[in-house]
């Protein structure tokens, strides 16, 4: 994964974003580990999905959770393939045992109280 440094992505709020598994970082923020699975989960979810319907899905489920909530971080955090990464981007081990689609059933899961 090829990490880029800059001012302009992403937005500010955000450490990093991954544009066809190019990583684009704010150069205030920290590159690690954690980051970097993160990231390299979606690039996962992108590969499987051959990209440009990765993103017609996220930005739809983006949608239909802002519709639902009125709050955009809220909407964010509940994207299934977001999910998926923040379940697991403490687990170094993931992407090697991670089966394909794997987002798939974060999509319906319900949320913790």
């Amino acid at each position: 994964m090829l990490i880029i440094k800059n001012s302009i992505l992403p937005t500010k709020g955000f450490a990093a974003i991954n544009l066809f598994t190019l990583l684009f970082v704010r150069k205030e923020a920290t590159v690690n580990t954690v980051l970097i699975n993160h990231e390299s989960i979606h690039s996962a979810q992108m590969k499987e999905m051959l990209f440009i319907p990765f993103y017609l899905w996220y930005v739809i489920e983006w949608l239909v959770w802002l519709v639902k909530f009125r709050n955009s971080h809220l909407a964010y955090r509940r994207i299934s393939f977001e999910r998926e990464a923040y379940c697991h981007q403490y687990n170094p081990y993931y992407l090697k045992k991670r089966k394909r689609w794997a987002w798939w059933g974060f999509l319906r899961m319900k949320r913790k109280k």
